[in-house]
């Protein structure tokens, strides 16, 4: 199996980036969101959000791509911590995703430690995220780079449904 790539997301990766963003929305979240939520999501209109955001270049954010064989295959997005109750200087992983058919492979754990040695290079002593409660697979993979769930739990109700999400927490020092 070829070697992955990670580098920084262009607006050329936009389209692809939209692809694995929806399909793995879809995959992971089946049965844990509305159906109807999942199947609106609309691939077009993903890409489009992208590259405003990557236009509009909000500081500290960095989106990393993994490529194999000249394929994009995962995207991760990083920043500053958003939440109130946890101080400035730590950093929030936003997203992760793997195009469903590279599962276990190797795409996420690539992406997951290049975010993990860039925010330690930066400074950040810990790096944050947060998951759905029902996604064990997700669940089970961080916690393999031994992130822990913080204590903090927040509902995000799609269309009036609650999906709990638990933060999870890693020293980088």
């Amino acid at each position: 199996m070829p070697q992955v790539r990670v580098r920084e997301m262009t607006d050329a990766d936009c389209a692809s980036v939209a692809e694995i963003r929806v399909l793995g929305w879809r995959n992971a979240y089946a049965g844990l969101m509305p159906q109807a939520f999942l199947d609106g999501l609309d691939v077009a209109e993903n890409e489009q959000e992208l590259r405003e955001r990557l236009a509009e270049g909000r500081a500290g954010t960095v989106d990393l791509i993994a490529e194999r064989g000249g394929r994009t295959v995962g995207w991760a997005c990083f920043g500053p911590a958003r939440d109130n109750d946890v101080p400035p200087d730590e950093a929030e992983l936003y997203a992760l995703y793997a195009h469903p058919e590279h599962y276990s492979t190797g795409i996420g754990r690539a992406l997951l430690l290049e975010c993990m040695v860039r925010c330690k290079t930066a400074g950040h002593p810990r790096l944050r995220l947060w998951v759905v409660e029902g996604n064990t697979r997700a669940r089970r993979f961080y916690e393999r780079f031994n992130f822990t769930p913080d204590g903090a739990i927040t509902p995000q109700p799609p269309e009036d449904t609650p999906t709990p999400e638990l933060r999870y927490t890693h020293a980088l020092t």
